[in-house]
This record gives C-alpha cells, sequence and structure tokens, in this order.
C-alpha cells in the first residue's frame, strides 16, 4: 500500500471513530487489562470474590475495565506484589496491614498480636475515621489507594506438640511471613520467628526446616497446614485482616466515577470475604477434628500479657496517640 493510500485509510479510521463517539483515546480506554494479584489459593473465598468484584466492575463500567486475577503467587511473593504497585506492572492487591507497614507505618498497627480483643474491636476499627485517616496517611506516603478493609481470620500456632502456656514456645523455630510486625508474637514467647515464603511452607514444615507455622483456620484448610501437622493451637493471637489496595497509576487515570465503582465494588466483597471467613471459622474446628487433627484450647490471657508490653516497644511503627485511640474504640 502507498503512502498517501495509508494516510487516507487512518483518516478514514480516525473519522469513523469520532463520527461513532469513541474516538482513538475512548478506543484504549475500553481495552484496558488490568492486573489483581494475591498469594491465596482459589479455593479461597478472597478469589472468588476477587473474581465476582472483576465482573461487577466489568459490567458497571460498561466493559472499560477488565480484571484478570492471578492467584496463590503467581504474579509474586506479597512483597513483590506491594512493589509492583508501586511500579504500575499490578493494579490491584490484597495484602497484609503488616506488608503496607513496610510503606506507612502506622498502617501496620492492625496486624499486631493482641491489638484487638475480638472481632467486634476490629470491626469498630475498620468502621472507624482512626482507619480513614490511617489509610489516607498511607495514600499521601505511596500514592496506592486502600479500598476495603477484609477479614482474614484469627490467626493460630499450628505444631507437632500441644502448646498450652508461653513456655511452651521457647526455642519453638517457627514461620511468619516476611514482615517485622509477625515477629512480636514470637520473639515475646521466647520462640525463634523465621521468614519464610508463603507458598514454601507446607514443604519446609513436611521437611522439619521449620517446627511450626501460624495462620486462620480457614489457611490452615487451604494449604493443608494440618496434613504436615498434629496440633492446631488456638492462641489467637492476631485478629488480621487484609486491604484491598489499588495502585497509583491506575487510581490516577480513573475517573471519579470510576473511582466510585472501584470503591463500592470492593467494599462490598470485603463484607462478602468477611462473612464467609466468620462461618468457617465457626466450623472447622469439628473439621479438623473429624480429619485427625488435635485442636487444642488455649487460655490465651499468659500470652496476651506477654506480648501487650511490646506494643509501643521498639518495633512499633505508630505512635501512642494513635494506639490509645485504637484500644479506645468498641468500648
Amino acid at each position: 500500500m502507498t503512502q498517501p493510500r495509508q494516510l487516507k485509510l487512518a483518516r478514514l479510521v480516525s473519522m469513523t471513530l469520532l463520527a461513532s463517539g469513541i474516538g482513538i483515546a475512548g478506543m484504549a480506554q475500553a481495552q484496558e487489562k488490568l492486573n489483581f494479584a494475591h498469594v491465596y489459593e482459589t479455593s479461597e473465598p478472597y478469589h472468588e470474590w476477587a473474581l465476582w468484584a472483576a465482573g461487577e466492575i466489568e459490567e458497571r463500567t460498561d466493559g472499560r475495565y477488565t480484571i484478570e486475577v492471578h492467584p496463590a503467587s503467581s504474579l509474586g511473593k506479597e512483597a513483590d506484589i506491594n512493589e509492583g504497585l508501586q511500579l504500575g506492572t499490578v493494579d490491584l492487591i490484597y495484602t497484609g496491614n503488616q506488608f503496607a507497614g513496610r510503606f506507612y507505618g502506622p498502617i501496620g498497627i492492625a496486624g499486631a498480636p493482641y491489638m484487638f480483643r475480638d472481632f467486634d474491636h476490629w470491626r469498630a476499627y475498620a468502621d472507624s475515621d482512626l482507619f480513614q485517616e490511617i489509610a489516607q496517611g498511607y495514600q499521601d506516603a505511596t500514592g496506592n489507594v486502600p479500598l476495603a478493609m477484609n477479614y482474614y481470620g484469627r490467626r493460630h500456632t499450628t505444631s507437632n506438640k500441644a502448646i498450652n502456656k508461653p513456655a511452651d514456645m521457647q526455642g519453638l523455630k517457627i514461620r511468619v511471613p516476611n514482615a517485622p510486625m509477625y515477629m512480636m508474637f514470637p520473639e515475646a514467647v521466647g520462640a525463634n520467628p523465621t521468614p519464610i515464603a508463603f507458598a514454601e511452607v507446607y514443604l519446609a514444615l513436611q521437611q522439619g526446616v521449620v517446627d511450626a507455622q501460624e495462620n486462620p483456620l480457614p489457611t490452615i484448610r487451604a494449604k493443608a497446614f494440618h496434613e504436615v501437622q498434629d496440633y492446631i493451637n488456638l492462641t489467637g493471637h492476631i485478629t488480621d485482616s487484609l486491604i484491598t489496595i489499588a495502585g497509583g497509576p491506575l487510581w490516577n487515570r480513573l475517573s471519579e466515577e470510576d473511582r466510585e465503582i472501584f470503591r463500592e465494588v470492593y467494599m462490598e466483597a470485603g463484607e462478602r470475604i468477611t462473612a464467609d471467613i466468620q462461618q468457617q471459622e465457626a466450623d472447622l474446628v469439628a473439621w479438623f477434628e473429624e480429619q485427625g487433627t488435635t485442636v487444642n484450647e488455649v487460655e490465651t490471657d499468659p500470652f496476651r500479657e506477654a506480648v501487650v508490653p511490646h506494643h509501643n516497644g521498639e518495633a512499633a511503627t505508630w505512635d501512642q496517640e494513635t494506639y490509645d485511640r485504637v484500644q479506645a474504640l468498641g468500648q
């Protein structure tokens, strides 16, 4: 094709698009595909509701955005996908408060052990003006935008021996996620925290690289940790949650209307995740016992007493005022 004919064809295509009210920029926007990354299994509610949210956003934006959900660390470990938000290589993620706290310290407070008294205390925080202030601080510091809090469950300690008191954890080599706040509980009770990537934990337990790990009951089932650990000790040391976060590069190119759609959809997904996890926590003790795993009831007060003095110690990434405001919620 000669150059004059190429130019003529290009003008014709452009005029046709403009006449139909689309335009070149609109055509590009209509085809935008986003990536949502997380480290959880496809069997877990986090993935199920991420898929639901992807469908809702495509529908509510009239197809301007499609979202591909990448589960099970397929786009990298949790630290990697957090960095991907900054780079724009990942558009949306689930992440723990402790990982977000690497970029803005105060947001990590929700991941500290025994920070919350129970689920209702956590809920009061998730719904509070304080969380909104902290989320805004994170956004100001990183450019990334927290959209929703998702209940992750109470974290418990699995092992090959019964754990009933802090002394039982002395010297125990326990896998923790690679974020400083996860170290607080094991260090307070004399255990040896060992960071290992989530996808590698089963094998590490099976081969004896570590003696124990800690996670909520739904995660223990999804990752089949009960197959390689004899005891689930109900230490309940962290009432944990995941934050749904949109990357700054994505957020900056969304219209105000589309920003509201993303926020509404992921908040609704968060409510559904929270309900599912609560139901699973209620059902799973009996299920684990049916599988032959010993579920060990633990008196948690001694563990709490060991940890609380560390809340505002060297590991704290928040100030005393923020801590006091968290503790006052729900009272």
